[in-house]
Parts: structure tokens; sequence; C-alpha cells
């Protein structure tokens, strides 16, 4: 009797460890990243009132999306966002990367953008004007970028 007894109290013992290793592992933040900005380096190469649309995408690739109103640039996205267990993804860190150009397709503008308390706000900038023409395009795509509906994700189900 001690044998069966000494059995059933490992076999308990270890199934209640996996039990508080599995509720704890899904209590633990997953991490997400969405979307792609060059690295600085490569924006460095990049030269304002030099470089045309097609030197930008061979220096640092096809953005992620291009201005809707008059092709007026190109913008690199991206996001980090944290869930935890069941909870709605909380998006932890967004940054926009805008490629202004003129009139005749020359880099007119390069600057960075990040959302601090809900604010669109300038964390680097190279221009050769007063800035950024499109800067409700740019709130409107910081605001809604990363708010996720999981039902339309899934499809519906």
């Amino acid at each position: 009797m001690g044998r069966e007894y000494s059995t059933i109290r490992r076999v308990t013992v270890t199934l209640a460890a996996l039990v508080v290793v599995g509720a704890l592992s899904a209590c633990s933040p997953r991490f997400q990243n969405h979307g792609y900005i060059p690295e600085p380096e490569e924006l460095e190469l990049i030269v304002v009132g030099v470089d045309t649309r097609s030197s930008v995408e061979e220096t640092v690739g096809v953005p992620t999306s291009a201005g809707i109103l008059n092709d007026s640039g190109y913008y690199f996205v991206r996001s980090r966002m944290r869930s935890v267990a069941f909870l709605e993804p909380k998006v932890i860190e967004r940054e926009v990367l805008a490629i202004s150009f003129d009139t005749n397709g020359v880099v007119a503008n390069v600057e960075r953008f990040g959302l601090e308390r809900g604010q669109v706000v300038p964390l680097a900038r190279r221009v050769t004007d007063s800035g950024v023409t499109n800067t409700g395009f740019l709130r409107q795509l910081l605001g809604n970028f990363g708010q996720v509906d999981p039902a339309g994700a899934i499809g519906g189900l």
C-alpha cells in the first residue's frame, strides 16, 4: 500500500505543478510586432532634395502605404502590441516614417512620428520646407492603426 500511495501522490503533485505552470504561462504578456520602418543607417542614405521615388525604393524598400491624396509621399508604419491572457490587445508603441516628395518626385521631407499620450509627436525631422502637409492623414493613420476587431480578424465567427 505504501508504494501505491507514493505513486498516486507523485502523479498528483506532478499534475498540480503542470496546472500551476500552465496558469502562470497563460497570464504572461505576449508581444506582436506589425509593420516595418527602415533602420536609421538606411535613412541617412536618403538625401533630401536629391533622391527620387525610385532611388528611395532601392535604398529602403517599398513602403507599407503611399499618399492617398495627390500621391504625396511614402509612409512606413510600425506598431507593437501587448496582449495578456484573454484581455484585448493594447498598442504600446506606434511609429510612422513619412517621406514626402515635391511635384517633381524629389524627396522634400523625411520625418518620423510617434504617438505619445494619444498625440502625434514628431520624433525626427529632415525637411526642406515647413513640414508634412498631410498631417490629417498621419493623425488618422496613427489613430486607427492597430485597432483590431477580433471578430473581424477571425472572419466573423
